[in-house]
């Protein structure tokens, strides 16, 4: 049976690519947001996430400590367009398994979640 990989963003672009990307090897589910993230943690078996940083109402690290609260114990890999550091050691630092800069390649995306994966 495919892993499922949960892809949280609010950028319904970002969202179609990466469903894209993914799909021929995993199941894929996808969320507009951290509040929706959190309702199909509870309801779905979730192999690893893909989770924004940047977004509205509740941005991605609020999101992976209310899943870390919940004691979700799902591997998490920040996506990120900014460029700010702090984010990124601020995502590791809370366990984070990776995080990768978009926009990114789709080979890179395949790796990544291949490791994040690995490290269940």
């Amino acid at each position: 049976m495919s892993k499922c990989i949960l892809v949280v963003d609010d950028d319904a672009m970002n969202l179609k690519r990466t469903k894209m990307i993914l799909e021929r090897q995993y199941k894929v589910l996808l969320a507009e947001s951290g509040r929706e993230a959190l309702d199909k943690i509870k309801t779905e078996e979730i192999d690893l996430v893909l989770l924004d940083i940047a977004m509205p109402a509740m941005d991605g690290l609020e999101t992976f400590q209310h899943m870390k609260e919940a004691s979700v114990d799902v591997p998490v890999i920040f996506l990120t367009a900014s460029g700010y550091e702090d984010d990124v050691r601020t995502a590791i630092s809370m366990g984070a398994v990776n995080y990768l800069k978009k926009p990114f390649f789709p080979n890179e995306l395949l790796k990544r979640v291949a490791m994040g994966l690995e490290e269940q």
